[in-house]
């Protein structure tokens, strides 16, 4: 097992990474169970480790509620984290009690925005049991569901106490959400770390093949790299930004084609790849730049190109997305290989040649 720490003072908090750790979550965990906590997962993961979980907290003689949802990004919603709320005032949770997020960004997502706002914030720990959950989505405490005109809009800063990231659970991962984190571990490289790009493009197939050594450096490399940005801007005011490279044309990828046409993963995809042509006919990168990209993101199985979805048709959910600041639209662009900027008020006739 090895620990990557994110550093924020009070509200600093492990990840613990390694193989066969859900057996033994009680055991880490037990620092930060002080009273009731309540699991909160996906139907479909409940029938997969929906008994060795709750197992693990009763050996520990803690007290634990099983609180299944239905899977898919429209469970994001304020409806859900209404039945949440009613589901832990049933169960008697108080200020000392705690959600723990068992399944994938989704899961994390709700039950994290839930913790923040129930009792005016309760503590809560991530288990991601998805391949984007562990890289991206349970690390550095951004917490939200969805509005139907925009991803993400209605959330928090809300960090875990820990986050537990069983490389095991991802063999039984589907090819296409095994694919669909794959995106957000490139992102990582393409936009912040050549050497980490240099090494995906050389281990991708060990990656894809369920390798567990390439699969446990993938995940702690992508920790460490968000746990740098979180820690120098926790809430978003500057460098975190640019976590969000493929995000701006991603989000509207997903509202426009409707929440769950496209997985998070495969709508970043198509954004990283937009904004490295946007780059190129900005003169920031050349067309390498965006053939190894490409190239990488084949290699992973994903999208690289929307199926009838215009630029023109995704303007108007661009125009939500949160880094716009006084009707200006603000893209993470790429300068090089690891290498990213914010630009922004891109004129609107650039974006309409891609």
């Amino acid at each position: 097992m090895e620990i990557v720490n994110v550093e924020l003072k009070s509200r600093s908090y492990p990840i613990f990474i390694g193989t066969g750790l859900l057996q033994d979550a009680a055991s880490l965990l037990k620092p930060w169970i002080k009273g009731k906590a309540m699991i909160v997962t996906d139907q479909n993961v409940e029938l997969l480790y929906g008994q060795t979980l709750p197992a693990s907290f009763t050996e520990n003689g803690m007290t634990i509620h099983m609180q299944p949802m239905p899977p898919g990004e429209t469970t994001k919603t304020m409806d859900h984290a209404m039945e949440l709320y009613t589901a832990a005032l049933k169960a008697g949770m108080d200020r000392r009690s705690c959600i723990i997020a068992l399944g994938g960004g989704v899961i994390g997502d709700l039950a994290g925005f839930v913790a923040a706002t129930y009792m005016r914030g309760i503590d809560f720990i991530q288990i991601p049991t998805s391949l984007l959950a562990q890289v991206d989505s349970s690390v550095g405490g951004k917490v939200a569901v969805d509005h139907p005109m925009a991803k993400n809009i209605i959330g928090a800063f809300h960090q875990p106490k820990a986050v537990i990231a069983d490389i095991s659970v991802l063999k039984t991962l589907p090819k296409r959400e095994l694919s669909a984190g794959l995106a957000e571990v490139i992102k990582y490289g393409a936009g912040l770390d050549e050497v980490f790009f240099y090494w995906l493009e050389q281990h991708i197939s060990d990656i894809m093949s369920l390798d567990e050594a390439a699969l446990a450096y993938a995940v702690k490399r992508s920790c460490q790299i968000k746990a740098g940005i979180v820690q120098s801007d926790e809430t978003e005011n500057g460098k975190r930004a640019l976590l969000n490279f493929g995000h701006t044309f991603g989000h509207a990828i997903e509202v426009e084609a409707g929440y769950g046409a496209y997985l998070h993963g495969e709508a970043v995809s198509i954004g990283m790849v937009y904004a490295a042509r946007l780059a190129n006919i900005m003169g920031l990168t050349d067309k390498s730049y965006t053939e190894r990209l490409i190239k990488l993101l084949k290699a992973a199985s994903l999208p690289v190109e929307p199926p009838g979805i215009t630029m023109r048709q995704l303007l108007p959910a661009m125009y939500h997305d949160k880094k716009v600041a006084d009707g200006k639209l603000t893209f993470i662009l790429p300068t090089g290989i690891g290498q990213t900027g914010i630009f922004s008020d891109i004129p609107e006739n650039l974006l309409l040649k891609l």
